[in-house]
């Protein structure tokens, strides 16, 4: 095939593509914010239809010509086309492998996963979801057996998510976490309850705690014109394009701050997503380079700046105004410990900084152990109870605040739970470069929120896809990846909280 034409029939499936990725992606996000229980069904036969289509777009002969012609072309490409170029390679390698039917058929299988994980965390019945988590599961290891078989299957999924992450990586900076926090937190623990936590439990109502949230998405600068809300079972953020990027969050009358921390960690995902370089825009490169980049955004906002001193103090007149009689005794300082007090808990994201990285350890764990064969999908309640009790040291009351409290093996995202606490590691590397080039206390503290997000988009966000994960959290500091940032930063500030 001539290298012209290979190009344009390249970029003709690149815009098809983003089309059909779009229409899937609307009726996910309607999925699980509005659309009626009784719709799965004909959304499961959607679903199917769209899968074979764009199955069949990319894996035929010619595709396959087009981009061997491509490579062997790739002086002549521009460095986005090169890029794409690369990635729609990769991609290719991988759907080739497996068979449309088998590949149709699992679209539908999460199309009904997720439904079925609603039901069943609102109902605590884990044998709802079990049958499909098994299915996901099998695909899974169908699928890495297939792409890679000389691969771990879990290392095959790890490396889909972040692209040079195996579980040797993890396991190393687990223990070095580990072996650093857990010391910490017995500290913590051995001070007792110290800090005032009365309020945070007081009903807030819902409809005002709307309103707020827009107030938190003004004060990170958010664009409400290429930025929308929903309510949700499970905070979550999608993007079309950097003009059409949606955050959702979820309302509990007795917890204004779970509902605010959603949508401060959204938000960080959005801002990512806003911020994408125009020139991307169309392209395959136009998203977050990794899950662990992303989610060292979406954990940046919501923990290092939003859980700073100086966010709270520009915020709590606010809160006041909003929740006059809940927060009338209380004061900026005990809002901003009470938001940061260290404590072992049930339910992951609403987990402390210190304590956060623990539930990740647990799910690394089990899925490890699930892609291993070493646990079966009926035995997770108790497993998951079990290394609660030895990593946290809480007592699990039902499979809903445990095993399907999170939604992400419905949605078939095995190997993402580490990209959570790699994340929180990033961005503790990246604010300490931060502080030495702006004054990042007095930007939060004068809402100036914008000129931090600003400084990232320059490192980080404009670039999309265009850099490696590794390439862009070295851009960002300067250096590789290292998780000391991470154990000095969580030490430095609760020694403070704490008085250690």
């Amino acid at each position: 095939m001539e290298f012209g034409t290979a190009l344009e029939k390249f970029r003709e499936v690149g815009r098809l593509s983003n089309a059909y990725s779009h229409a899937l992606g609307v009726l996910s996000f309607d999925s699980e914010t509005i659309a009626p229980k009784n719709s799965v069904d004909g959304r499961a036969k959607t679903y199917e239809v769209f899968s074979e289509v764009m199955y069949k777009l990319t894996v035929n002969e010619e595709y396959f010509d087009v981009i061997d012609t491509l490579e062997k072309n790739a002086d002549k490409l521009d460095e986005i086309t090169a890029r794409e170029v690369e990635l729609a390679s990769r991609s290719l390698s991988q759907i080739r492998k497996i068979p449309m039917e088998e590949y149709v058929e699992y679209q539908s299988t999460l199309a009904h996963a997720q439904n079925a994980w609603v039901e069943a965390k609102k109902t605590d019945d884990f044998e709802l979801f079990a049958p499909h988590l098994e299915r996901i599961i099998a695909f899974h290891k169908r699928v890495a057996s297939l792409v890679s078989p000389e691969m771990d299957p879990y290392d095959y999924w790890l490396d889909e998510y972040e692209k040079g992450l195996d579980m040797k990586t993890l396991d190393a900076f687990f223990e070095k976490v580990r072996a650093s926090l857990v010391p910490l937190i017995k500290r913590v623990a051995e001070k007792g309850d110290i800090i005032r936590t009365d309020f945070m439990q007081r009903s807030c109502p819902i409809e005002v705690q709307r309103r707020f949230s827009d107030y938190i998405m003004q004060v990170m600068h958010i664009n409400r014109d290429d930025c929308a809300i929903a309510e949700t079972e499970h905070p979550f953020t999608t993007e079309f394009n950097k003009h059409d990027v949606r955050i959702t969050t979820h309302y509990h009358e007795n917890s204004v701050v779970s509902n605010m921390y959603s949508v401060i960690h959204e938000g960080g995902h959005a801002l990512y997503e806003l911020n994408i370089g125009d020139e991307l825009t169309g392209t395959a490169l136009a998203n977050g380079t990794s899950m662990s980049v992303h989610e060292s955004q979406s954990r940046f906002y919501e923990n290092i700046i939003g859980r700073s001193e100086p966010f709270i103090e520009l915020i709590f007149p606010k809160i006041k105004e909003f929740f006059p009689e809940q927060f009338k005794d209380v004061c900026a300082h005990e809002f901003y410990l009470a938001v940061n007090k260290a404590q072992p808990s049930l339910i992951r994201t609403e987990a402390d900084e210190l304590t956060y990285a623990l539930h990740i350890m647990v799910r690394y764990e089990l899925e490890k152990r699930m892609m291993h064969g070493e646990v079966k999908v009926s035995e997770l309640p108790s497993e998951w109870n079990r290394l609660y009790k030895e990593y946290l040291g809480v007592d699990v009351p039902s499979n809903s605040e445990g095993v399907l409290q999170d939604v992400h093996w419905s949605g078939g995202m095995i190997g993402y739970f580490p990209s959570y606490a790699l994340g929180s590691a990033y961005g503790a590397q990246i604010v300490e470069v931060i502080k030495k080039e702006l004054d990042f206390e007095a930007l939060i503290r004068e809402n100036r929120i914008n000129e931090i997000t600003a400084w990232l988009t320059e490192k980080i966000y404009k670039y999309g896809r265009l850099l490696r994960p590794c390439d862009a959290v070295k851009q960002a500091t300067g250096q590789d990846f290292d998780p000391q940032y991470f154990i000095d930063y969580l030490t430095g500030k609760y020694t403070e909280i704490y008085g250690l």
